[in-house]
């Protein structure tokens, strides 16, 4: 028998801090409403069930499989970052932005830190937005280009931008301000670090927030080690 029907909300929560991500996006209270069986949660937000169990029940499958980047084609590469790293952006700066407020509006006036993570936050936030739409409406294609005509034996492709070395600045720099925004948020919050007796949702910021970090890492990793070098040095092969 499946006991996740019979477990509250916030025992799954206070088990695997992950979940309280998967509640918040079906619309489910973990923190004060949290003392009830996920079943009559369910039944309450007008959720199904299932849905909400295959969710649960996937929170820590990640692909832990070692996987050679490096081996890729550039255009494919693309792809996976846009389809991997920029959708979870996208999917979780809206909570990330919605957690900040809560718990700043609840608990910033003890912990005066949260308001300047929430400013901080709200700064990553308006920076990737624009740098996401940058790397898939120019770099990205251009990129895409340079493989399809290495493939094809024609011309480098013209760019209104001249060398494909100045998009790829721009994204490096913009990549470390991120970067440097989020070292300050990770400072401010003691490495991530909830106070001890933090309500649910505290945590679930700073568990996300954390998360955020890693993922952006990981992000910043393909592009500025792998994509980036190699597409430079394609532009170089098509000149010659």
């Amino acid at each position: 028998m499946n006991t996740l029907e019979t477990k509250t909300v916030a025992d799954l929560v206070t088990e695997n801090i992950k979940t309280a991500h998967i509640f918040k996006k079906y619309g489910i209270d973990f923190c004060c409403g949290g003392g009830i069986s996920i079943q009559k949660a369910c039944e309450k937000a007008n959720i199904n069930y299932t849905d909400l169990e295959r969710d649960l029940l996937n929170v820590d499958n990640t692909n832990s499989r070692a996987t050679n980047y490096n081996s890729w084609e550039l255009d494919f590469l693309t792809d996976h970052i846009i389809n991997v790293h920029h959708s979870y952006v996208e999917e979780n700066i809206p909570l990330l932005i919605q957690y900040a407020a809560r718990v700043n509006k609840v608990h910033g006036h003890h912990y005066t830190e949260l308001e300047e993570i929430q400013q901080l936050f709200s700064l990553v936030a308006t920076e990737l937005g624009g740098h996401l739409r940058k790397e898939e409406l120019i770099l990205f294609p251009f990129i895409k280009k340079m493989v399809k005509a290495k493939k094809e034996g024609s011309a480098l492709p013209e760019a209104h931008f001249g060398t494909v070395v100045n998009p790829i600045k721009m994204m490096e720099a913009e990549h470390e301000e991120a970067g440097e925004l989020l070292r300050k948020i990770s400072v401010l919050s003691n490495n991530y670090t909830p106070p001890q007796g933090a309500c649910n949702t505290y945590r679930a910021f700073y568990a996300k927030l954390e998360e955020f970090e890693q993922d952006l890492h990981q992000h910043v990793h393909l592009e500025n080690n792998i994509l980036f070098p190699k597409a430079l040095q394609l532009e170089k092969e098509l000149n010659q």
